[in-house]
């Protein structure tokens, strides 16, 4: 397999194949085959972060470099999203067994792999047992939108904080066995060092609840509208087409510690690092959840927390 830095398209082909820089769009004909491929596109393997991002124990996490580091990350993710959870896979998605869009092509893929798990799968390699997907801002306007944008009005936030750089996160997921507090700050580590080296000033992405019935959600979607509601200069709302009314309950019909226990653990980790939700959910029927919009702009980020996960992540910085 060639490596990322190597796969160069002649110049033509690029620009027949290339979409228009639209917010909302979709990456080209040739991520969709670097993805499917697990190449990521040359700048994003060039890229001078360290390997390692850091390490806890057995524990470490680091961006994926090369093309069969992304397709563990892709495995990874159809194992969680297709069969533990409720996602309908198409006939690539099934004969690949990998959770595989467009975007894999443009972004960069944050992992845990866990020294003392060997995959025998991958010649007895550490196991990759989480993952994160990240996209700035700046290659994503080069290469058809963000992902979320699909959802929510991304657009108009982009445009009230033209000063800001902003980072999508996306497609999080990690094995059973490791869904603790280890894994997660571990995580957060590698994101906020990604945060300090590259300038970002916002984080943005979709987090899911599981069920595509607001109805049978109405106590964490009424939630999150009533206490967790983004302010104006950050708020945004999902697109006319697809919008969900999330205020299905009164403020005082609320039960707030039933409802919190009702949140997913990635929405309740973004809730307590200072996030914010957009107005009006989406329903997300190939993988059988409702999408909120997370908004955490870096100033917002609880500074204990900070000083915590972002202990010596300055020395990975540029």
């Amino acid at each position: 397999m060639l490596s990322p830095a190597r796969v160069k398209p002649p110049r033509p082909l690029m620009q027949i194949f290339r979409p228009q820089v639209i917010i909302g769009g979709l990456p080209g004909f040739l991520p969709k085959l670097r993805a499917f491929g697990g190449l990521t596109l040359p700048k994003a393997a060039l890229d001078a972060t360290p390997e390692t991002l850091g390490r806890m124990g057995t524990l470490e996490v680091r961006l994926a470099r090369k093309a069969h580091e992304v397709r563990k990350a892709q495995k990874l993710r159809y194992h969680v999203f297709y069969e533990e959870m409720s996602a309908v896979a198409d006939a690539t998605t099934m004969l690949a067994r990998r959770d595989i869009d467009p975007f894999d092509a443009i972004c960069d893929h944050l992992f845990v792999i866990d020294h003392a798990a060997k995959s025998w799968k991958h010649g007895g390699k550490p196991a990759v047992v989480g993952t994160y997907r990240l996209l700035r801002q700046e290659i994503a306007e080069r290469h058809g939108g963000f992902y979320s944008a699909n959802e929510f009005d991304v657009g108009s936030l982009l445009a009230r904080h033209r000063g800001s750089r902003f980072l999508e996160l996306g497609r999080s997921c990690v094995l059973p066995p490791y869904r603790n507090k280890r894994t997660v700050e571990l995580l957060w580590h590698g994101i906020w060092t990604y945060v300090l080296r590259h300038h970002l000033d916002v984080l943005i992405g979709c987090a899911s609840l599981e069920g595509t019935d607001p109805d049978r959600l109405a106590l964490p979607l009424s939630f999150l509208h009533h206490f967790a509601r983004a302010s104006e200069p950050w708020l945004t709302h999902a697109v006319p087409r697809r919008y969900v009314e999330m205020n299905r309950m009164p403020r005082r019909a609320i039960d707030r510690k039933a409802a919190l226990h009702a949140l997913p653990p990635l929405i309740k980790g973004y809730l307590r690092l200072g996030a914010s939700i957009g107005d009006g959910a989406v329903i997300d029927r190939q993988f059988g959840t409702t999408d909120v919009l997370i908004v955490l702009p870096v100033s917002a980020i609880n500074t204990r927390y900070i000083e915590h996960f972002g202990a010596g992540a300055d020395r990975h910085a540029a």
